[in-house]
């Protein structure tokens, strides 16, 4: 099988390596997170010098590991492992696989109904006893059906690092595949970046593979986690999402929709759940939305953006592969996962073209914080005409401010400046490029 490098997340597992807290690798499931832990970081360490014994591998989706889903098994099995005072290396893949355990030793009529959750041993209790000791290092994976970021941020707080892993960005992908840079963003467009649609031998096979992960796997898994009591609305919603990523929206804007197209009567208190839902499980990503010189944020709307653009395509079977939005899509999870906190950018000024006195909203694509640096990033596919470059521009130039503004088009352009200090780049150099920013 074809080798996929994922550095960026090996190096945020070394660096994160004997930090005193349990490394958890999240994402959308299919995206690579058991291959990272035990094919690659494993690699790493073995090339750093670190006998294989001191590596403890359990994953929980094998027969052979199925009684370790008992969190006093996976204890056990783990500390028998340890055979020194040497670093060893934990790694328990599929933790959510893991089920609580009644404690043998507490009389539960003297436990107060708040506290009952207080009678059971979870895997949480294990992996926290398990990081306290100082000669373990401890490594787990979690799929999004039962352990999501909110699920580690109650049980871990301050004690866990969390890795998020990603579906192949364009770099990754163009990277794997040693294509022409143009032909692979063509693909890249159509089927993103999920590792094993990557590896397909044809089109219509990976056509075939990301139709069924999104219904026969993360559609499943939101039904079950969630209640999902209506999956017409559900089924509708995630449509509404997909045809329509990086428009402006909010809860009431896409029940009405809902209602009058799919005939869905639901209301907007189920909407917001099931947004919620697919938030929670990584199929959808939610960008606030700012106002650049009020230096506030909007209630609503807000944008949604899809995790891969494959499964978003996939969703909609194929129909509406419209480069202008899935290239705002794409930079957006680039961005992401570059580090960068990414809004939505608003200001508020007239518009002189359309001989407006009324100052009125106009949108910047992206608002990207990171510490003290900050810039401006408007997503245009073409900008020929004076008219198209001016819609594109006028609202960098109104910030009021200082800071870096980039203007990414299609293709493989250059980056150049025009007089207001403005770079204009190609989508392809943007991607491949991070120095860039």
């Amino acid at each position: 099988m074809s080798f996929i490098r994922r550095d960026r997340y090996v190096k945020q597992l070394l660096a994160a390596r004997t930090n005193g807290r349990v490394k958890i690798i999240t994402g959308i499931r299919r995206c690579g997170k058991s291959y990272l832990l035990f094919k690659l970081f494993k690699e790493q360490l073995l090339s750093e010098g670190v006998d294989e014994a001191h590596i403890v591998e359990v994953a929980l989706d094998r027969k052979e590991f199925s009684r370790l889903r008992n969190p006093n098994e996976l204890y056990e099995h783990v500390m028998a492992r340890v055979v020194d005072d040497r670093i060893h290396y934990v790694f328990v893949d599929e933790i959510q696989l893991s089920y609580r355990v009644k404690r043998a030793d507490v009389d539960e009529s003297l436990v107060p109904p708040e506290d009952r959750d207080l009678l059971y041993v979870t895997f949480y209790d294990v992996l926290n006893d398990l990081m306290a000791r100082p000669n373990l290092d401890v490594y787990v994976t979690g799929s999004n059906s039962k352990m999501l970021s909110s699920d580690i941020v109650t049980n871990f707080r301050d004690r866990g690092t969390e890795v998020r892993v990603e579906p192949l960005s364009f770099a990754e992908f163009h990277a794997w595949s040693k294509g022409e840079k143009a032909e692979d963003w063509d693909r890249y467009l159509v089927y993103g970046g999920m590792p094993a649609a990557v590896l397909e031998p044809d089109d219509r096979a990976r056509e075939r593979y990301l139709q069924g992960l999104f219904q026969k796997v993360y559609k499943a898994d939101i039904v079950e986690r969630y209640g999902i009591d209506n999956e017409y609305v559900l089924d509708a919603l995630m449509d509404a999402l997909s045809s329509a990523v990086g428009s402006l929206t909010n809860p009431s804007k896409l029940t009405k929709t809902l209602n009058s197209v799919a005939h869905a009567k639901t209301t907007d208190k189920t909407v917001k759940r099931y947004l919620d839902a697919l938030v929670d499980s990584f199929l959808f990503r939610k960008a606030a939305r700012y106002d650049v010189k009020g230096k506030r944020y909007f209630d609503y709307p807000m944008k949604y953006y899809a995790v891969d653009a494959g499964l978003r395509n996939a969703r909609l079977n194929f129909r509406q592969v419209e480069e202008t939005h899935l290239m705002e899509n794409i930079l957006y999870n680039e961005l992401v996962m570059r580090g960068y906190s990414v809004d939505v950018g608003a200001v508020r000024f007239a518009d002189a073209e359309e001989g407006s006195k009324a100052a009125s909203m106009h949108e910047i694509d992206f608002v990207l914080n990171m510490g003290a640096q900050k810039l401006y990033i408007q997503s245009a596919l073409s900008i020929e005409g004076e008219g198209k470059r001016a819609q594109e521009t006028s609202p960098l130039l109104k910030t009021g401010d200082f800071f870096r503004k980039i203007v990414v088009t299609g293709g493989s352009r250059r980056p150049s400046y025009d007089e207001n200090g403005i770079m204009y780049v190609g989508v392809i150099p943007f991607l491949l490029d991070e120095s860039l920013i």
